[in-house]
């Protein structure tokens, strides 16, 4: 049971027209902005914070981006987010099976050199204690430039919030995300847990 139970799509107007955003990304608007738009300027600062950091400028894709939010959720825990960003990543055509080998990212052909330093970086900056040091700092210049930092560490920043907000709230799990979650994420043994 959510701590705040979500309001109805149409309870503010102006939110769900910003929330369009989502059902490219999900095919939904999420049950965490249904929840958010009890303060709908929470709501809609969050809908153009996350339009703005999942706007592709350089060579970071949507689909990478995606794969970065599970990563950093998967480090901080939320099932609800690694429903999420498993079910975009797909959106944005990354394989089953891409999806599926994320967490063997180290030993596989499936990810290039710079994705795997992008999920390197996205797993020491997700943990607390934060483990970004200066040997991480001087691999992620060498393949990626400081626009596409900023992008990357713009998701892994945008997850944290998310993290924290739906894995406090408990916010309840929608059908789609749970059914990407079960048939995406089985391989990492993922339940909805308190997600309901």
């Amino acid at each position: 049971m959510p701590l705040v139970t979500p309001l109805a799509r149409d309870h503010d107007k102006d939110v769900m027209e910003l929330a369009e955003f989502f059902n490219e990304t999900l095919g939904f608007p999420p049950n965490s902005i249904l929840t958010m738009q009890r303060r709908p300027r929470i709501a809609k600062a969050f809908i153009e914070l996350n339009k703005a950091v999942m706007e592709n400028q350089g060579g970071v894709t949507a689909e990478q981006k995606r794969l970065i939010g599970y990563i950093a959720s998967t480090t901080a825990g939320c099932r609800y987010c690694q429903a999420h960003t498993a079910l975009a990543a797909e959106r944005y055509g990354a394989s089953q099976m891409r999806i599926e080998n994320v967490w063997s990212f180290r030993d596989s052909d499936l990810y290039t050199p710079a994705e795997k330093v992008a999920f390197e970086l996205a797993i020491a900056a997700a943990s607390v204690p934060n483990r970004v040091n200066a040997e991480l700092i001087e691999l992620v210049r060498t393949y990626w430039d400081e626009g596409e930092i900023v992008e990357i560490l713009g998701v892994i920043a945008l997850f944290g919030y998310l993290n924290r907000w739906n894995d406090s709230m408990g916010t309840t799990l929608e059908e789609g995300a749970e059914a990407a979650g079960e048939k995406l994420l089985a391989k990492q043994n993922w339940n909805k847990g308190k997600h309901i």
